[in-house]
C-alpha cells in the first residue's frame, strides 16, 4: 500500500510538472508568435505577419491549398491596399484547444476580424483556424495554417465567436 501511495504521488507530481512545462511553452508561443501576429494585423505590417511563418508553409483556405507561400505576397498586397484605402483592422481570437510539446503545437480556435473604413463603418469576418507551429532553430514558427468560414455547412458567426472571451496578451 505504501508503494502505491508513493507511486501515485510521483505520478501526480510528474503530471503537474508536465502541465506547468506545457503552460510555459504556450506562454512563450503567445509572446513570440500570437502577440506579434495580432500586432502585425492591427498595424497593417505584412512583413511582420510573414515573419511569424516558417519558410515552408502549408496554407489551406476555402479557396484552396497553397504550398508555394503565395499567401505571403498577398499579405503584403492586402495590407498595402488597406493602408491606401484608410482601412484599419482589428483581430481577436480564442483557442478551443491547444496540444503542445517541446517542439510542436497544434492549436484550434475561432477568430473575428474587424475591417473599419475611413467613414468608421466596421464589417466583421469570422472563422475557425487550425494552426501547427514548430520550433525551428530555437524560434516558434507557423508551419501549417488552415482557416475555414463554415462548419458542417453553417457559416461561423458572431454567436460562435462569442462563446469565449478573446485572448489578451
Amino acid at each position: 500500500m505504501r508503494k502505491l501511495i508513493i507511486c501515485s504521488i510521483l505520478c501526480l507530481s510528474w503530471m503537474g510538472y508536465a502541465q506547468t512545462e506545457v503552460g510555459n511553452i504556450q506562454k512563450e508561443i503567445d509572446q513570440t508568435v500570437w502577440k506579434p501576429f495580432i500586432n502585425a494585423f492591427e498595424t497593417l505590417d505584412g512583413e511582420a505577419l510573414n515573419a511569424t511563418y516558417a519558410n515552408d508553409v502549408l496554407r489551406v483556405t476555402p479557396d484552396g491549398i497553397d504550398t508555394e507561400n503565395a499567401f505571403k505576397s498577398k499579405n503584403l498586397e492586402r495590407f498595402k491596399k488597406n493602408k491606401e484605402d484608410s482601412v484599419s483592422i482589428s483581430l481577436d481570437f480564442w483557442f478551443d484547444s491547444r496540444h503542445t510539446n517541446a517542439t510542436a503545437s497544434y492549436e484550434v480556435g475561432f477568430y473575428r476580424i474587424g475591417f473599419t473604413d475611413k467613414e468608421g463603418n466596421t464589417n466583421f469576418s469570422h472563422g475557425q483556424f487550425h494552426i501547427v507551429l514548430k520550433k525551428i532553430d530555437g524560434h516558434w514558427k507557423i508551419t501549417q495554417d488552415w482557416d475555414m468560414a463554415k462548419i458542417n455547412g453553417q457559416a461561423i458567426t458572431e454567436t460562435d465567436f462569442a462563446k469565449q472571451e478573446p485572448m489578451q496578451f
